[in-house]
């Protein structure tokens, strides 16, 4: 997929793909690519008169430079199996993960690129419908997807369908987040239920034969993380609490900063389904993945304005206190147990939920 100009002068016809599925023919650089990459990306990603193809997106900086000081750039690849899981997919997944990864640096998401790998064979429609939710996504998040590049690879050479999506965005003026800021006494913020992604795709996959109700918490925060950051300026750090789930995002918190964090069992939510399945399955819903949940690490005397923020936003209505920074082993998480023990929690080791982002 070669890049998308955001602004067009001369308007161009756009090739149609008749296929029912992927071939080789289509990634190789010819009409057969011209019509997949016209028909299921251009047509999805652009509105308007569509103009010549470039080879790169071009950004206007003065736009850029009247939000921020500085430019967040981050990057990321969805592998996620199944392709299409309850409350959500693996475009929607691309740029809700961008969007986030950027948001909880502080960034305003602006710009977003998409590299399509796709296995001979896929059906058009699944790609298809793969491009047209991410095109969602991305209009309700306000950015655009601007560039990008399509490939295909011969059977076996991947699984269905990956995606590889950048992000640019702005850091305003004055602000400057960062884990090294964590001092003894901080809370630590969660903006709702934890582990519903994770358990969602194991239950997608049909390989337990468990059927949950349970949805995942797939979405992009930044609309609540701007909320947030107005009204707790002084929070230190955030992070989207992914692959490795809390458990992991807290490890690494502490390691940065050289802290100890404690959280409360009792005080961290997790849905009764969610706890039920893991303890079917043996599996510790502090390391589930989350798509929607981010860890905020905040000086106690914002934490009530910043607790208000978040449960006055749609994503954040369960929004909680699950632990302090605390005077102890510098690097150590330890949980306070319901029954009033305390527990290491150390960082994920192997695997425990494979594909799930």
């Amino acid at each position: 997929m070669s890049a998308i100009v955001p602004t067009f002068v001369n308007a161009r016809a756009l090739g149609e793909i008749f296929a029912p599925t992927v071939t080789l023919a289509h990634g190789g650089g010819g009409k057969a690519m011209k019509n997949l990459i016209d028909d299921v990306f251009i047509r999805a990603f652009t509105t308007g008169a569509q103009g010549p193809l470039e080879d790169q997106a071009r950004i206007d900086l003065c736009e850029l430079a009247a939000r921020g000081d500085r430019l967040a750039f981050t990057t990321d690849s969805f592998v996620v199996d199944p392709l299409f899981f309850p409350g959500g997919d693996i475009g929607k997944l691309a740029v809700c993960g961008t969007v986030n990864d950027l948001a909880v640096g502080g960034a305003v998401p602006f710009y977003l690129s998409c590299a399509a790998i796709v296995e001979e064979g896929v059906s058009v429609t699944l790609l298809r419908d793969a491009a047209t939710s991410m095109a969602a996504a991305a209009a309700e998040a306000g950015v655009k997807i601007v560039t990008g590049d399509t490939k295909v690879v011969q059977r076996g050479g991947c699984d269905k369908l990956f995606l590889t999506t950048t992000g640019v965005g702005v850091i305003r003026v004055g602000l400057n987040l960062g884990v090294e800021k964590t001092q003894v006494g901080d809370a630590v913020l969660v903006n709702g239920v934890l582990g519903d992604h994770g358990a969602t795709i194991l239950c997608a996959r049909g390989d337990m034969m468990l059927d949950a109700p349970i949805e995942s918490d797939c979405a992009c925060l930044h609309d609540m993380i701007a909320r947030l950051l107005e009204a707790a300026p002084g929070v230190r750090f955030m992070r989207d609490a992914t692959r490795g789930g809390v458990a992991t995002v807290l490890n690494e918190i502490a390691e940065a900063s050289n802290i100890a964090l404690e959280i409360e069992e009792a005080a961290t939510p997790i849905r009764a389904e969610v706890k039920g399945f893991c303890e079917i399955l043996g599996l510790d819903p502090l390391y589930l993945a989350n798509e929607g949940k981010i860890v905020i690490i905040a000086p106690p005397e914002e934490v009530e304005a910043a607790l208000g923020a978040m449960r006055h936003h749609p994503l954040g209505q369960d929004s909680c206190v699950i632990g302090r920074a605390v005077e102890g082993e510098p690097g150590r998480v330890v949980m306070r147990t319901i029954l009033g023990g305390r527990r290491i929690v150390d960082m994920l080791v192997g695997e425990q939920l494979p594909r799930i982002c």
